[in-house]
């Protein structure tokens, strides 16, 4: 028999998104689940640079983008201290770089309530001594990375906290529409197929670049274009701060230390299926040769992984074109009530990891407004888990721990300083991870291996400790590895080249991944 839940709000998408709507409105008191086809922040969220923005990026050409970035960068770092990194942002004026730009990107700075303040290039060089010795202005703003993964974890657990349901792996197979109004869903497990109805008072869709899939199911349009953006990350932390050139957005042209490793970023083109997206060998090219205006010798460092992630862009009809870069990044809340006569049913579209929290408040007052709940927002002031004493993330904090840990307590992955107690800790957690999952709870197999040397470690130990049975442990090992490799074979050069024979002697020569028993 289908297991039936009821609630007064069902939200449809794990990403930043929908986790700040469930934080939100567990926060002021309603009953919450939360459901997404895959485990939390694996679409969109868990696909870019890991940038925080300033607003600086966004204030020549979409002001609104800005000023909203501007104002939660300054509540994200307040709240959710412990998932960002303060390492700063520098806009530098390359050789390549029209000069004349600086002064109009001053301006709308200003315009924009972002704070940019010219440093002197000579200071610049000394904190980055990396860059392009040629660039002739810099600004300083205030940029910062941002884990996602774990930004989105710790709003779900604020959630949980607050009473809220939390369902990964639960795909949406149907809305319910009951009259005029969406009264809730069937869900299905991704992995057991067993189906459970949510009813809710209320159904939000955040589902991202796939929105328009979920509103369809309520017989609803939303046109949502999925933006494909290519990024690359490099085996070295080649900056310490956020580096863009000074020019409007383009491609290749925003280098995010992100913990020991730095991105640079991305395309934007059109495409058709947010499901289907890769990066191509010839994007790759022309990524790593765009680094090349502002740090010499980019080529030449060696590249880790390459992938692309799509932006859900929000039109208000479906464009022609395949250029995705004049579409602004701003958010809207589509209530399909008004435009359609579908009720209890909202849309939030658009928007940017940064301003999630900010399209979260506004579309839980929607919600509230049209329930008759008087409850106001509380996330700008309620600290999520973990970063209650308002420190940042500091890059030597897990070398710190390492050191500080008992000798029976050894490392399985040796990249991310994963310990044998971090992995069995996580995995008792949550059961029912598989090791994708881990990789993105721990960082496990993110390293310059790829998994080559921890993938097989990790997984011998939850089997040993009973989370995997023999056919499981190797069919995730197998599928783990197939996933890696799909990021990594795009840069089969150099070093890189030679780390992938290195792990296919490994996991093909020595423990024969290919042919192990299902």
């Amino acid at each position: 028999m289908m297991k039936a839940v009821e609630t007064d709000l069902l939200v449809i998408g794990g990403g930043a998104t929908g986790a700040g709507v469930a934080w939100d409105a567990a926060s002021r008191g309603l009953q919450v689940v939360l459901a997404d086809r895959g485990d939390l922040a694996t679409g969109t969220t868990g696909r870019f640079h890991g940038l925080l923005h300033s607003g600086a990026r966004y204030a020549v050409k979409d002001p609104r983008s800005a000023r909203e970035c501007a104002a939660e960068n300054r509540i994200l770092r307040a709240v959710a201290a412990d998932c960002i990194e303060d390492t700063g942002g520098l806009f530098v004026s390359t050789p390549a770089d029209d000069a004349a730009y600086a002064d109009g990107f001053v301006a709308a700075c200003q315009q924009a309530g972002v704070a940019a303040t010219e440093v002197p290039v000579t200071e610049v060089l000394r904190a980055e001594p990396h860059l392009c010795p040629g660039i002739t202005r810099a600004f300083a703003v205030p940029d910062a990375t941002i884990d996602a993964w774990k930004t989105v974890w710790a709003c779900a657990r604020a959630a949980a906290a607050h009473g809220a349901a939390i369902l990964p792996y639960q795909e949406v197979v149907r809305l319910m529409v009951e009259g005029d109004a969406v009264c809730g869903a069937v869900l299905r497990h991704a992995r057991s197929g067993e189906e459970i109805t949510v009813r809710a008072r209320y159904v939000v869709n955040a589902a991202g670049a796939w929105a328009g899939r979920v509103a369809r199911l309520a017989g609803c349009d939303v046109a949502v274009v999925a933006g494909k953006g290519v990024m690359v990350a490099m085996n070295h932390r080649l900056v310490n701060a956020v580096v863009n050139r000074c020019a409007m957005p383009g491609d290749g042209d925003i280098l995010v230390p992100v913990r020991t490793v730095s991105v640079i970023g991305t395309t934007d083109a059109r495409v058709e299926d947010p499901d289907r997206v890769q990066a191509s060998a010839d994007e790759v090219r022309a990524m790593l040769a765009a680094g090349e205006s502002f740090i010499p010798g980019f080529t030449q460092h060696r590249a880790l992984r390459v992938w692309a992630g799509v932006r859900p862009l929000f039109a208000a009809t479906s464009p022609t074109s395949a250029e995705t870069r004049d579409l602004s990044r701003g958010h809207t809340v589509i209530d399909h009530a008004a435009r359609e006569g579908v009720g209890r049913f909202i849309t939030i579209a658009g928007g940017k990891f940064t301003t999630f929290r900010l399209m979260a408040e506004e579309t839980v007052d929607a919600v509230c407004a049209d329930l008759g709940v008087r409850a106001e927002c509380r996330t700008a002031a309620e600290t999520l888990p973990d970063s209650e004493e308002r420190h940042y993330y500091w890059i030597g904090a897990r070398q710190a721990q390492a050191e500080a840990r008992p000798v029976d307590d050894p490392l399985v992955c040796e990249c991310e300083l994963v310990s044998r107690q971090d992995l069995l800790v996580a995995a008792a957690r949550r059961p029912g991870l598989d090791l994708d999952d881990l990789r993105r709870a721990l960082r496990l197999g993110m390293g310059p291996c790829q998994g080559g040397f921890c993938m097989a470690r990790a997984t011998g130990l939850l089997h040993e400790a009973g989370h995997l049975d023999r056919a499981a442990a190797n069919a995730a090992l197998r599928d783990f590895v197939e996933e890696r490799w799909r990021g990594i074979q795009a840069l089969a050069w150099g070093d890189q080249l030679r780390q992938m024979r290195l792990d296919a002697w490994i996991l093909l020569g020595v423990l024969d991944l290919e042919h192990l028993p299902e």
